[in-house]
């Protein structure tokens, strides 16, 4: 059955009424702070007016040049990663009581949803090895973003200090939220596709308040989160661990391994990539810090006749007290995007969690060995951990956006050229591989790749 179409009526009344409610006589005059001189007097390069089924035809048409997982066979992470997303997400998350909830203000009205927050950060909870975890935040960069504004609150201190093995588009977003808050942000450089230890250990002091980490980082690579907690931990800081959820299906939870808070993005849990999102991030912390947690907390209590019950908790957001002594300005969020990752968790099971993180591993490690086999190509940090991310050198002369375009031709959405974010990686390429890939299909990657690349192809 086809999906209908939605109606947005919008008719000329409808207009003139709006605009005489709001007090202008035009759509024009809404505009007339904008000066002359940048303001657009043309007329857009577009068709004349369509009627409906012209327009639909002409609006699919414009949605079929994108390429996704759904049209091409996806080697592409570098953040958003094509997982398997069960049939019964969807129909469940879709139901409206799930799908039309706002924020959950009124406890006796709220029940389900509040329930379902609360089965999330239990969740949370147990992947990272922390006491408590929040409603969710809106993706996974902005909740790292979050952690060294609450790790500079509770030091007092205003230095923070990250790896370079953190995602890019993260670190930016660590600064950019530094600036407003009056921090440093000093970044540690990279061994071996990990945190230098003797770098990290050369930049924390006494005027620390975190050290950042990712682990899996953004290069795939697995840290030694020990011996960098204890770094941060000797000067006072805290520990901050960015991790790939599914990852923790196999790799020691954080918690057990020093960090004092620990962030990501749920998006492998159920959360299609859409183009770039929304997503979903999350935050733990140790018990001590969880006062200064920013969003929402649900919390499970019991009414006066015993019955269970769920309530917002421990808020400390800008509706409630003074701005300034706020801890979160997340007034909204993307709490049915949390309750997708609490229904993966659930219909997976912790057999099938751990199956999935192991098949990501698996299947990495094949691609990895058939690729680097390539003639030309070689695997870089070959001797170091990763989970299902991996770095490769490709032929010396590769021209990598030609060979991008290339590889969408012949039906792959290729890994991401790591020159864009590392300099010192020019000519290297991430490549993601999820449980989702089959033999076939990472062979046959391997062989466009070594077709694509020999010099007479790309040059």
């Amino acid at each position: 059955m086809t999906r209908p179409h939605r109606y947005i009526p919008m008719t000329e009344q409808d207009q003139a009424e709006m605009l005489e409610t709001i007090g202008v006589s035009s759509v024009e005059e809404l505009f007339r702070d904008i000066p002359a001189s940048i303001l657009y007097s043309g007329t857009l390069p577009m068709s004349g007016a369509l009627d409906e089924w012209s327009l639909m035809r002409h609006l699919k048409q414009l949605a079929g040049r994108n390429a996704d997982a759904d049209t091409a066979v996806s080697f592409l992470g570098a953040g958003l990663y094509d997982h398997h997303i069960p049939a019964v997400l969807p129909h469940l998350a879709g139901r409206s009581e799930f799908y039309t909830a706002y924020t959950p203000y009124q406890p006796e009205i709220s029940q389900g949803e509040l329930q379902a927050i609360f089965e999330f950060q239990s969740y949370i909870c147990e992947l990272t090895g922390m006491a408590v975890a929040n409603a969710s935040m809106y993706d996974g960069a902005t909740a790292l973003a979050e952690a060294a504004a609450l790790a500079s609150a509770h030091t007092r201190r205003k230095r923070v200090v990250v790896s370079r093995a953190v995602h890019p588009e993260a670190r930016e977003i660590v600064r950019t939220t530094a600036r407003g808050l009056g921090l440093d942000v000093v970044e540690v450089g990279l061994r071996d596709g990990l945190t230098d230890p003797e770098a990290l250990a050369a930049a924390v002091d006494d005027s620390t308040a975190a050290v950042l980490v990712q682990s899996p980082s953004f290069l795939g690579t697995v840290e030694d989160l020990s011996v960098l907690g204890t770094l941060a931990h000797e000067s006072g800081a805290l520990f901050v661990v960015s991790a790939n959820p599914l990852s923790l299906g196999l790799l020691e939870a954080p918690g057990a391994l020093g960090a004092d808070i620990v962030v990501g993005d749920a998006q492998p849990l159920g959360i299609p990539s859409s183009l770039g999102g929304p997503t979903c991030g999350y935050f733990a912390v140790a018990e001590p810090l969880m006062r200064r947690m920013p969003g929402r907390i649900v919390g499970q209590t019991v009414d006066r006749d015993g019955k269970r019950g769920f309530v917002l908790t421990l808020q400390a957001r800008e509706q409630h007290i003074r701005r300034e002594k706020a801890t979160s300005n997340i007034c909204s969020n993307q709490a049915l995007l949390a309750l997708c990752a609490s229904i993966y968790l659930s219909v997976m099971g912790k057999t099938g969690f751990r199956k999935t993180a192991e098949l990501n591993l698996r299947k990495a490690r094949h691609a990895a060995r058939t690729l680097g086999g390539l003639n030309g190509f070689s695997l870089s940090f070959a001797d170091t951990p990763f989970f299902n991310e991996f770095v490769v050198k490709l032929p010396e002369g590769t021209d990598l956006r030609q060979l991008e375009l290339a590889l969408l031709e012949e039906g792959f959405l290729g890994g991401y050229d790591l020159g864009r974010s590392y300099p010192e990686l020019a000519g290297h390429m991430l490549v993601a591989v999820t449980e989702k890939r089959t033999r076939e299909e990472i062979e046959a990657f391997a062989a466009a790749l070594d077709r694509l690349t020999r010099k007479e192809a790309l040059t």
